[in-house]
């Protein structure tokens, strides 16, 4: 019997934990490569979008043309996951962004609060249940990571998170006789006062062949997020799925309004 070709997987490598998911990607069998030039991507089976600065990543890939061809990768309906920064760039609106927008690749209709849980400081560990990947749960790490606070029919929702009071949008505290804000370093701009506080928020999803985390399976052991994008890309190889123009990115940039410096 012939042997099968490993999949190959594209990460795009411009800023951010790239390598970590090569690594991981080459331990389960796949062949790996880092991705930096639109030519490459016609010989993949699968992207992934590591976590990183969103702003960077989406500054650098619009400097090296890789936006339009990244935003036409999402419209053939293969396989596409974003880790972290990753998942901000794959939204169709993100909130909380630098003054005058980001590039967004879009695709992925949901809407991401670009730094809901605060500041670089403010990173955290967790366990997260995810029916998904089995009865286990898996570990999680937060790196000032996004949240998703809205997502429209079609998007399967993979994993929540319980958010503390004093991380919620919109919650401010008192200190040395000034009012600081607390949690997202936009979210409190962009949130209006009588926003009604999430108790939970969304940290994982999928749409067809998108795949997103707000989190980065790729700095613990598990593996069983990369398992699980592998038998996307290993169907979706076997059963391309045909273009849908419907769900073609905007091409937005973004809200545009203030945030964190």
């Amino acid at each position: 019997m012939a042997e099968t070709a490993p999949l190959r997987i594209g990460v795009l490598a411009l800023q951010g934990a790239f390598a970590e998911h090569i690594q991981v990607l080459r331990r389960l069998g796949a062949e790996a490569v880092e991705v930096r030039k639109a030519e490459q991507l016609a010989q993949l089976d699968g992207l992934i979008i590591p976590g990183g600065e969103s702003t960077t990543i989406g500054l650098i890939a619009a400097r090296w043309g890789l936006v339009e061809p990244l935003r036409r990768w999402v419209q053939t309906g293969r396989p596409i996951w974003g880790t972290c920064a990753g998942m901000i760039l794959l939204a169709e609106q993100a909130t909380g962004q630098k003054a005058g927008g980001q590039p967004l690749l879009g695709g992925l209709r949901v809407t991401v609060n670009r730094n809901f849980f605060g500041r670089q400081t403010e990173s955290f560990e967790t366990l997260l249940h995810v029916p998904a990947l089995g009865p286990e749960p898996c570990p999680a790490v937060f790196i000032r990571a996004p949240a998703i606070t809205a997502v429209e029919p079609g998007v399967e929702v993979l994993a929540t998170l319980a958010v503390a009071p004093f991380l919620r949008p919109g919650f401010r505290r008192r200190g040395a006789g000034e009012e600081a804000a607390a949690g997202s370093e936009g979210a409190t701009e962009t949130a209006p006062k009588t926003e009604e506080a999430p108790a939970e928020v969304i940290v994982a999803v999928r749409q067809g062949t998108i795949l997103a985390t707000a989190f980065h399976p790729e700095l613990t052991d598990d593996v069983r997020w990369h398992r699980l994008f592998l038998e996307m890309a290993a169907q979706s190889a076997a059963n391309p799925v045909p273009a849908n123009p419907s769900m073609a990115p905007s091409g937005q940039t973004g809200d545009g309004q203030p945030a964190d410096p």
